[in-house]
């Protein structure tokens, strides 16, 4: 979904980014919530970065889910140039297996604030029911849809647990 309309838009620092960050899009795309998505990097992009962050409210964008690994600095230059509410996903990196991105977004100055989640694919899939779970503060239809997933997700779990052995053949 790449709309007009978006309401959350999802940026990465890179194409590297995507199989992580898709989570974040395809959690929106089950409930229903407009997005756009782009490549954004803080360090070989940073016009990009200033005009994406700063006509984000101006173009219809309530919320920005950030997600950058390594040195991370997508999710809190993001914050520093809009008000919306920007969440953080740290990628996983190679080197530090995404403890560098994770307190590289946590550590934001006061006055700059980014919502961080977990490093990977949950902290993806939760940017984006969070995301949703603030646009359905003022959107019914929306918290119906997000009661439904939760709903579903709750269903999906089972009672008690099962041989695996036995389901083998």
């Amino acid at each position: 979904m790449d709309m007009e309309q978006a309401k959350v838009g999802i940026i990465m620092g890179s194409q590297s980014d995507w199989p992580t960050m898709r989570h974040a899009a395809e959690t929106l795309t089950a409930l229903g919530v407009l997005f756009e998505t782009r490549i954004v990097s803080a360090h070989r992009t940073p016009q990009r970065l200033y005009d994406y962050a700063s006509t984000a409210r101006q173009r219809g964008l309530q919320i920005i889910i950030a997600g950058a690994g390594g040195a991370a600095h997508l999710p809190g230059m993001t914050a520093a140039m809009t008000p919306l509410p920007v969440f953080g996903v740290p990628i996983e990196s190679k080197a530090l297996k995404g403890m560098d991105s994770l307190l590289s977004i946590v550590q934001m100055p006061g006055g700059v604030p980014v919502g961080t989640l977990a490093i990977g694919k949950a902290g993806a899939i939760n940017a984006g029911l969070l995301a949703a779970s603030v646009l359905a503060l003022h959107d019914p239809a929306l918290a119906a849809r997000l009661d439904g997933w939760r709903e579903r997700q709750t269903a999906a779990v089972a009672d008690v647990p099962v041989d695996e052995e036995s389901h083998a053949g």
